[in-house]
């Protein structure tokens, strides 16, 4: 029992460390209705600053397939085993994207998976009925990167996907990474366990100077042309609102983002931290340590009383016996 009054208390101040509101324009933030006509099923062949451009249109996919969903990748590239992680741009944004060619060995083992500490630009986390919002996206995720080093070479020893890479790191909605993003992913993955050979790219897409990414722009083809895929993604989440120039956000329970039938689904998400990445350690560490340590001066009260007592007394007496 009282563990988990403990545990409850830790939660709640989680929740209170980590919450945060700011007030949005309606330029950058996922509106709660949308008269732009550029949201539509399918886009064309588009670049970077056309997916900028949209805004995506309330209680509609948050999914766009682009160029009829077939990837502008070339199979024929694929050479080796690595992946081009490119570098930040001059406001520490990873804008320009990261291309991966993979294979069945990169399969990582989700076990070996280690608490994240980077924060990436326009980070500001928030609980919500005590979910985090907010995670940290991997461009090229985790559990297709084991063996790749953080300069992009494929070394054995490298046993873990990758994790705390600044370059292969964006701030992500919850939704858009665990309901959205994981779809294609898990393509890419099945691709991967029937011994096919995948280029991948990933590119989150960023309105001009804005810190938080709008969207984010997946596309891969095997060598053998099984899979081939080309999405974006909307950066977005039901009942919230965000001002991406800052990524701060506020609750918006008007904001509706259908969950497709074949989004994945996690089980007691909320108990495992292994799932999800996204808690500050500094902010848990501090927030732990504070509440047990209040936890026991309670509990010991009146022996913490005791030795307070007894270091006071012997200050004294030292004290008078020097003095005099």
């Amino acid at each position: 029992m009282k563990y988990t009054k403990l545990m409850a208390t830790l939660t709640i101040g989680l929740s209170l460390v980590l919450s945060g509101c700011a007030n949005n324009s309606n330029e950058n933030t996922a509106t709660k209705s949308s008269k732009s006509s550029d949201v539509t099923k399918d886009l064309p062949n588009t670049n970077t600053s056309d997916l900028a451009s949209l805004n995506y249109q309330n209680n509609t996919s948050a999914i766009m397939t682009v160029n009829n969903d077939a990837s502008n990748l070339k199979a024929s590239d694929w050479k080796y085993n690595h992946v081009e992680y490119t570098n930040l741009d001059s406001l520490n944004r990873t804008s320009e994207g990261n291309t991966a060619y993979l294979e069945k060995r990169n399969i990582a083992n989700d076990s070996l998976r280690t608490r994240q500490v980077v924060q990436p630009t326009g980070w500001h986390q928030k609980f919500v009925n005590n979910d985090a919002i907010i995670n940290r996206g991997h461009e090229i995720a985790y559990s297709l990167s084991k063996g790749i080093s953080v300069n992009g070479k494929y070394e054995p020893s490298v046993q873990s996907g990758d994790q705390n890479n600044l370059k292969n790191l964006f701030t992500q909605t919850a939704f858009s990474n665990q309901k959205l993003q994981t779809i294609y992913e898990s393509q890419v993955r099945e691709a991967l366990r029937k011994d096919k050979k995948v280029i991948f790219q990933v590119t989150p897409i960023f309105r001009g100077n804005e810190l938080m990414a709008r969207g984010v722009h997946m596309q891969a083809i095997s060598t053998d042309g099984s899979l081939n895929f080309n999405v974006y993604i909307f950066n977005v989440q039901p009942g919230v609102e965000f001002d991406y120039s800052t990524g701060r956000s506020k609750i918006n329970n008007e904001i509706k983002v259908p969950t497709p039938a074949n989004a994945p689904s996690f089980n007691n998400h909320r108990n495992s931290y292994k799932k999800h990445h996204y808690v500050r350690d500094a902010v848990v560490a501090g927030v732990v340590h504070h509440e047990i340590k209040k936890h026991y001066e309670r509990k010991h009260r009146k022996e913490y009383k005791k030795e307070t007592e007894h270091r006071q007394y012997h200050s004294r007496r030292h004290y008078y016996r020097h003095k005099y």
